[in-house]
């Protein structure tokens, strides 16, 4: 897999852990069958994104370029389809969190 590749699909295996948390949310404890399913699928493709990504890309930046954009993506989902607060301080941890993986990415090695 090239770099190019790699990163691509890191990147998509950050959006698919995002809609996974969605997914989960959205399974009320494993109470909705169609969510439940859909989180497991979600689960499933993020892994076997993450394990390609790994071809190409180091295991310390891939990992956390990943949850990075996971648990970015899922503040942002949170505040979008649940209405979870937005406050100043939350908005700086997401910035911190994205200036932490264009850093990986920018980084020699």
């Amino acid at each position: 897999m090239t770099p190019g590749l790699a990163w691509g699909a890191l990147l998509l295996a950050g959006a698919l852990d995002v809609a996974w948390a969605i997914a989960m949310k959205r399974a009320a404890g494993w109470s909705n069958l169609p969510w439940s399913l859909a989180a497991l699928a979600l689960l499933g493709g993020f892994t076997w994104l993450l394990g390609k990504a790994l071809q190409a890309v180091p295991l310390g930046t891939a990992y956390a370029v990943w949850t990075g954009l996971g648990a970015a993506g899922t503040v942002l989902a949170g505040a979008l389809l649940f209405g979870e607060a937005v406050t100043p301080l939350r908005l700086l941890g997401i910035a911190l969190v994205l200036a932490g993986i264009l850093a990986l990415k920018l980084a020699p090695g």
